[in-house]
């Protein structure tokens, strides 16, 4: 009998994470792609035990690396007995086929690491109808691949939902799936556009960044509530909203997914509707993880998602947050010399400051630390809407 995914299994599956350095890029800049996969692998539930790079022109398109690599990282694989193997990238169904002969364990790419990781955390029906749409769209061009491997398969990691529904072989009726699920999408689209409606004139704040750079726990310093947050990538999946109120203005605060590097576009279709919430919102609360050596990258990523989604025109707060865990080495090239030296967090603050015209605050939203300052900062950004609707709304007070 299959041996059927159990979630309470405390054992993790052990995995390799696989990256190639393409022409003209950086090893290190790699390394921290692959410290990435890695947080996500264990967001999955797998332990990385070891790490393979590849400097190449390009990726191989038969095997992603070369067929010396391959060598290596299959003899590694069975001296350890190791579960899977995760690529940095998304693998055409050839190579996944390839790499299945040379390795004989399960292959995933990133995007169906987070395909996975997606489908654990959703909770509710709107996010779980989202994920899965996602997930049949990202199986229909490997539907030959993945069902003719079924039987060795032992699910666990990326078998999660359809990947393990054994009876849908024919194309047409993951087809007619998805048209369903799209139709689902659609009306719950619907419902949720009615919700906003409701809302009436208030001013509505999203709250946007980077995946794990502490949206939630700012959400529940700002509201007064308890949504819930975790040193995890994708803990918030669903879109919360709670009414803030500073200073007798009220306004709506929206937390919703976090945004990362190589996003599946099929993610971005499917979260349509919950990414409405940063579309259809006045002000954008930008929160970044200032302790984080690649935070200026995070902050590109999610200002260039902006963009893709329409949204990146409206007034933003840029919040800096983990001060407490900010390091005092990060360099900062002179002007008058060439030599770096290290940035206090004065400097920084300074440098930041100028660069965002003033709209940026620095905090710990686990420390509590400038929450005061953030809040300061908000309700300037919130009365100027608010008394532009309500221009004599303090006489009714």
């Amino acid at each position: 009998m299959k041996h059927q995914y159990n979630s309470q299994n405390h054992k993790k599956e052990s995995a390799v994470l696989i990256g190639v350095i393409s022409k003209g890029e950086k090893r290190e800049q790699h390394e921290e792609y692959l410290d990435e996969l890695e947080f996500l692998a264990l967001t999955a539930g797998a332990e990385t035990k070891k790490k393979f790079l590849q400097g190449l022109e390009y990726p191989d398109p038969r095997t992603f690396v070369g067929s010396g690599k391959l060598k290596e990282i299959s003899a590694y694989i069975k001296e350890n007995k190791i579960d899977m193997v995760v690529f940095d990238d998304e693998l055409s169904p050839s190579q996944i086929r390839n790499i299945e002969k040379e390795f004989n364990i399960k292959i995933l790419d990133r995007t169906n690491l987070i395909l996975d990781i997606f489908a654990k955390r959703a909770r509710t029906a709107q996010a779980k109808t989202q994920v899965e749409l996602a997930q049949y769209q990202y199986l229909m061009p490997r539907l030959t691949r993945m069902w003719t491997h079924l039987e060795k398969q032992q699910g666990g990691i990326g078998m999660r939902g359809p990947g393990e529904k054994e009876i849908e072989t024919d194309k047409r009726a993951i087809k007619n799936k998805i048209t369903n699920l799209k139709e689902e999408l659609k009306r719950i689209d619907r419902q949720n556009f009615q919700q906003r409606k409701s809302r009436g004139n208030i001013v509505r704040v999203a709250l946007v960044g980077y995946t794990n750079v502490g949206k939630s726990t700012l959400m529940n310093l700002l509201s007064k509530s308890d949504v819930f947050a975790e040193n995890k990538l994708f803990a918030t999946l669903d879109t919360t909203v709670r009414k803030v109120v500073l200073h007798n203005i009220p306004f709506l605060l929206s937390d919703t997914v976090g945004f990362i590097r190589k996003l599946p576009h099929g993610l971005v279709e499917s979260f349509k509707s919950t990414l409405d919430e940063v579309r259809e919102s006045d002000i954008l609360i930008h929160i970044a993880d200032v302790s984080h050596k690649n935070f200026e990258e995070h902050i590109a990523i999610v200002n260039q998602t902006l963009v893709d989604i329409h949204a990146a025109d409206k007034a933003t707060l840029l919040v800096f947050n983990k001060i407490d865990l900010f390091h005092h080495d990060q360099p900062e090239p002179q002007e008058d010399h060439d030599e770096s030296h290290p940035l206090s967090l004065s400097e920084f603050k300074n440098s930041w400051m100028a660069k965002s015209n003033g709209q940026s605050v620095f905090i710990s939203a686990a420390k509590n630390e400038n929450i005061d300052e953030l809040k300061e900062k908000l309700f300037e950004l919130v009365k100027l809407d608010h008394f532009r609707r309500y221009p004599h709304y303090l006489e009714t007070q």
